[in-house]
């Protein structure tokens, strides 16, 4: 089962990308679990180690039931690096979530897309920022990924391009 990241700070699509990207795929996406668990920012640790274990799970449980690929709007890389801005530290046992699920490719998106708040971001002043933070975790860790950035309709183009050069695998018609 293939398994891509769509990875990047607040505001860049991941959500309606992986579920745009599913849709033409015919096959499972997974959305980014603290939506479902917190309403605000201000979190605890228990909260973000429930956040870790629930996007774990879920990408889990998708990987059983897709068709050849999976798309997942976030990991736990992300889940460290708002623990760290938000807490000022990371709970052990978000490493060692890590390490269950291994993606195959990573889609960095570029924070040329508009920003947009909904009530849980709040880092729009900060987008560069965050962005090197993102870029520099998949960096130190040698993952390698992609840079995707232009119009919606560019991003989709080039996401389908780099699956069907690295995996071989087209939409479905």
């Amino acid at each position: 089962m293939i398994k891509i990241c769509l990875y990047g700070p607040e505001s860049v699509g991941k959500s309606g990308m992986a579920i745009q990207l599913a849709q033409m795929y015919q096959t499972n996406y997974v959305l980014e679990q603290a939506r479902n668990l917190i309403d605000s920012n201000n979190f605890s640790e228990d909260d973000i180690i429930k956040i870790g274990f629930a996007q774990t799970s879920a990408v889990l449980e998708a990987v059983q039931l897709a068709n050849k690929i999976v798309f997942c709007d976030t990991d736990v890389i992300t889940t460290q690096i708002y623990s760290d801005y938000y807490l000022g530290k990371i709970p052990e046992v978000l490493f060692e979530l890590e390490k269950e699920v291994v993606y195959d490719l990573y889609i960095l998106l570029d924070i040329d897309m508009p920003w947009v708040a909904d009530g849980l971001r709040d880092l729009g002043h900060k987008r560069a920022e965050m962005y090197e933070i993102f870029e520099n975790e998949l960096i130190k860790r040698n993952i390698e990924y992609v840079k995707v950035s232009g119009t919606w309709s560019q991003r989709v183009e080039a996401i389908v391009e780099i699956i069907k050069l690295k995996f071989g695998i087209g939409p479905c018609e």
